[in-house]
């Protein structure tokens, strides 16, 4: 462990409320296992708002304390008490109950740390605390919206970090940034995600995410559905196209929801993400039983935001090809970068049939590009600089 370099706060604030979310868990845990592989000490900062229900946040703090054990973070979890007057949402640390590091021993390394806030879920005044501050958008057209009509960390951050590699070229339909963007590609720790062999069986095509959408933006003047369920629309006949290979779907649907019975019909298989991918390790397993990912994207494909998915990194690293619409990303990716960009069904099916023809030159060209792009250590140098 490097004593002379500051040590580094991971800030989040959807990981532990959610801990039958592997892949939700998985995203800051990038961030924390390259600190590791960097010798800098590293520090999760998650704050857990009360649900009213005791049992339930007494689940949710088990749960993420057995994680951190697991994987040896030291961390600082935060329980934050129901807000009584309504207003702007503020985290004042000495209100709050604390797991793992105290409160005092957080003041007391703040001033000379630095917090990487992750969709700005540390808010002041404990963001103030910090010595130097970086907020992490992971949601780039989202945040760009809404920054431009509320606060979302403009006024408490020094610099401001986004996952779209391609912000200074997004469409003119969005508000212009009021902060000045740099880019970083997600991450994935290649050391604790290696290259696994092809799976056996019938190939699989997989990705996992919420099939419904709950924003409520508005671009050029017009409200669109930018859901998972639109953004497949134009796929939904892809596995009669493809029949060799299994299309599976794991979408956070209720049992009874009318949609599994329409994705079958069509082909698809559907799974149960919160029954396969409840830790971290399992989600880890669920990606690398895939030939490959086939997913859609809805906003940050119209909006030409080079976003790319920390899913999609995961796959990478694990050896496995993505197939994907194009958002700009693609222009900052090697010529054979084991991702397949497509436009419409017919490209769809075209990548698909190279996957199942070409796995192991694309399978070493993913894993490849996971490591010249993806890799935690390089994006972590990058965000931290000097510091």
């Amino acid at each position: 462990m490097n004593s002379f370099l500051p040590p580094v706060f991971v800030g989040c604030g959807f990981s532990a409320k959610y801990p039958e979310g592997g892949g939700n868990f998985s995203v800051p845990l990038q961030y924390l296992m390259g600190l590791k592989r960097m010798e800098r000490r590293g520090i999760w900062l998650e704050v857990l708002q009360e649900s009213g229900d005791p049992e339930k946040d007494a689940h949710c703090i088990r749960t993420f304390r057995r994680r951190m054990s697991l994987y040896g973070i030291e961390y600082c979890l935060l329980l934050r008490p129901t807000q009584k007057v309504q207003g702007p949402e503020e985290h004042h640390p000495e209100a709050m109950r604390a797991f793992g590091m105290t409160v005092a021993e957080l003041k007391e390394l703040a001033p000379h740390a630095v917090l990487l806030n992750l969709s700005y879920s540390i808010k002041p005044p404990l963001t103030n605390l910090f010595g130097r501050r970086l907020l992490c958008s992971l949601d780039p057209t989202e945040v760009l919206f809404w920054m431009d009509q509320m606060e979302m960390g403009q006024s408490s951050h020094d610099e401001f970090w986004s996952i779209g590699l391609c912000m200074e070229a997004i469409d003119p339909r969005l508000p212009k940034p009021i902060v000045p963007w740099k880019s970083y590609f997600p991450l994935v720790d290649t050391v604790l995600l290696q290259p696994q062999s092809r799976p056996s069986g019938k190939p699989r095509f997989t990705t996992i995410g919420q099939w419904y959408w709950d924003g409520n933006i508005t671009i050029g003047g017009e409200w669109r559905d930018y859901s998972k369920q639109a953004a497949f629309a134009p796929y939904m006949d892809l596995p009669g196209r493809v029949p060799e290979a299994v299309f599976e779907l794991a979408m956070n649907l209720n049992s009874d929801d009318p949609e599994r019975a329409r994705l079958r019909s069509m082909g698809w298989k559907v799974a149960t993400p919160h029954a396969l991918t409840r830790t971290p390790a399992s989600y880890y397993r669920y990606l690398a039983g895939a030939t490959a990912e086939f997913t859609a994207v809805k906003l940050e494909a119209i909006m030409g935001s080079g976003w790319l998915s920390d899913r999609a990194a995961a796959f990478l690293a694990l050896g496995r090809p993505v197939i994907t619409e194009p958002t700009g990303a693609e222009r900052f990716l090697p010529k054979d970068s084991g991702m397949l960009f497509v436009r419409n069904l017919e490209e769809s099916v075209e990548a698909s049939k190279r996957i199942l023809a070409d796995w192991p030159s694309l399978s070493k060209a993913a894993r490849l590009t996971a490591v010249e792009c993806f890799d935690s250590v390089k994006n972590l140098k990058l965000l931290l600089g000097n510091s």
